[in-house]
């Protein structure tokens, strides 16, 4: 589990084939103490584990399944990507709850200046756009974002300096892929939904159970 608070840089320094999938070699711009074989360090928002720690650099195995939903797939060796390693249970859950594991690519569309801060318009798959919200909280590539403003399949976002300069976000230009987390419990929420309306998705299908706008207004919610 991570927040999307990110802590820093890193670059790829190797990229080699590994089956359908690859190993990743990435060297961190700040000390990994304490980190050790087989903890896990979300790169650019997907969470890897570490089979290989050496210092400031780290190998993770990428998963054919990985690198079909991420941006692992085009990146190249020299790549700056985020890095977050997992949430600790006593730390401060400054972002919000991101789980690392990536729905799918977006595009950034374009970025412009408001005062003091960068607004990036991202667009993604219109299946993912269902579960944001104005307000709502995005993971893009690792870094927890508040979406401003949300139209069709298109969200946009406000970096502050000190985001842009931590984060890869601050330097990647229009027309740049980037990797997509929504709102893990927006997606529990639609899928509570989506099962009271089936019929067929959940255990107590065939019981009139689940949730839907009649259960809502019966239990006073509506």
């Amino acid at each position: 589990m991570f927040t999307g608070i990110i802590e820093g840089l890193g670059t790829i320094s190797a990229m080699r084939p590994a089956g359908q999938g690859r190993r990743l070699t990435v060297t961190a711009d700040f000390d990994l103490d304490g980190t050790r074989i087989g903890d896990s360090i979300a790169v650019n928002g997907a969470c890897l584990t570490a089979v290989v720690v050496n210092g400031r650099r780290f190998e993770a195995d990428v998963a054919p399944e990985t690198l079909s939903k991420t941006t692992f797939g085009d990146d190249r060796v020299g790549d700056r990507v985020n890095l977050e390693r997992a949430l600790r249970l006593s730390d401060r859950l400054d972002g919000h709850l991101v789980a690392g594991h990536i729905d799918g690519r977006g595009t950034i569309r374009s970025r412009r200046k408001t005062d003091n801060a960068i607004i990036v318009s991202i667009e993604i798959p219109a299946e993912l756009a269902r579960y944001l919200i104005p307000k709502g909280s995005v993971a893009v590539d690792g870094t927890s974002l508040t979406v401003n403003d949300l139209n069709g399949a298109r969200f946009d976002v406000s970096i502050i300096p000190h985001t842009a300069t931590l984060t890869t976000i601050g330097f990647k230009p229009e027309g740049a892929a980037v990797n997509i987390e929504t709102d893990m419990i927006g997606k529990y929420v639609a899928r509570l939904l989506q099962a009271g309306t089936s019929g067929t998705d959940d255990a107590s299908a065939g019981q009139g159970g689940g949730i839907d706008m009649d259960f809502l207004s019966r239990s006073g919610f509506l």
